[in-house]
């Protein structure tokens, strides 16, 4: 007799169904993967949202610039914003640029933002700021950073630092 090469009936068929449960369970994974892959985006999102406002508050002035002291009332208009602690009571529903426009495709995203009063940090004068920005999942992104009074001074070059 010759040897014959090749599959038998039997082996093809333990083949398929081995290979067809590798596909369904590869399948699956894929469909949950694929199933959370939005969460980075809104995450990434809310990460960027928060890094702009945060910036944008802390390259404001510390003080108001016509009164020279801190924390005064806040100016209805964000455009009108000229100091760090005007951004205390921002909340928008939907993220806004610098001069309170809507920008296109955020808003779904809730943007708050604390600022303290000034106070001594390690005996600089300082306000903490905090950004909370929440994606339309619910999830939300803390960012907080610090504004220090420097080189702020009034017109006879008196430092106008308030020490609290």
């Amino acid at each position: 007799m010759r040897h014959q090469a090749g599959m038998t009936l039997v082996e093809l068929v333990i083949t398929i169904v081995i290979i067809g449960i590798a596909a369904a369970a590869l399948y699956s994974a894929m469909a949950a993967i694929m199933g959370r892959s939005a969460d980075p985006l809104l995450r990434q999102q809310s990460l960027s949202i928060a890094e702009s406002y945060l910036e944008e508050a802390l390259l404001q002035p510390f003080l108001d610039p016509t009164a020279l002291t801190a924390c005064q009332g806040v100016p209805g208009n964000r455009a009108a914003f000229d100091d760090v602690c005007d951004y205390r009571a921002v909340d928008d529903a939907g993220a806004q640029d610098a001069n309170g426009n809507a920008i296109a495709g955020l808003g779904n995203y809730r943007v708050q933002m604390a600022v303290t009063p000034p106070a001594l940090w390690n005996g600089v004068t300082a306000m903490r700021v905090d950004v909370i920005v929440t994606d339309p999942a619910g999830q939300a992104v803390v960012l907080s950073g610090f504004r220090t009074c420097y080189g702020e001074s009034n017109n006879n070059g008196v430092d106008q630092c308030p020490v609290p």
